[in-house]
């Protein structure tokens, strides 16, 4: 039985992920107002080094659609500047040689269809890795009825449990997806 546990820990625990994932991907979707999670995959070349700006400089929200970054080392500027640029953030910043204010546009009725399109594809492919996280739990637990350590009867309720639990995480990314929607859509 302590290995059926293991089974469900280590599901449970790959399935959690899966949703942290999830909520990281969102946080770098752009939905109109400022959020320094954007900033998050941009990295900026210090001394031939790729570093994220977060670690070069305080980023912070200055009022709802503009991000000001104050880097520690002002010689860091252009590149943070460069950085984000070529980045696909698809916003012009605005350098004043101390600081970086991004100024978000408010997003248009076809951006948001698009974000919306692209924060569903990661909800499904968020489903998708539950789903394979639960096909190798049931074939984890097959192999173990098959070497005769738990009985037909455990397998079937390990098999429910399984699927529960499958449903309370897929449920979880349908609420996450839900209020990524709702903030894209918000105008």
């Amino acid at each position: 039985m302590a290995e059926m546990k293991d089974v469900f820990q280590k599901a449970e625990t790959k399935m959690g992920k899966t949703i942290s994932h999830l909520e990281e991907d969102y946080a770098a979707v752009r939905a109109g107002r400022a959020n320094p999670a954007v900033l998050d995959k941009i990295m900026v070349d210090y001394y031939n080094t790729p570093t994220p700006i977060n670690q070069l400089a305080a980023v912070s929200v200055s009022e709802a659609r503009v991000l000001l970054i104050q880097p520690w080392d002002t010689s860091v500027l252009r590149g943070i500047e460069k950085a984000i640029q070529t980045s696909e953030l698809g916003v012009n910043p605005q350098n004043d040689g101390r600081i970086i204010r991004l100024v978000f546009p408010p997003l248009n009725e076809e951006r948001r269809r698009e974000l919306a399109k692209e924060i569903s594809k990661m909800a499904e492919e968020a489903k998708v890795a539950i789903r394979s996280v639960r096909r190798d739990a049931i074939e984890k637990l097959k192999e173990m009825k098959k070497a005769s350590e738990i009985t037909e009867d455990d397998l079937k309720q390990a098999e429910k449990k399984t699927q529960e639990l499958t449903d309370k995480y897929v449920k979880k990314v349908e609420e996450s997806l839900g209020r990524k929607e709702k903030e894209i859509m918000e105008i």
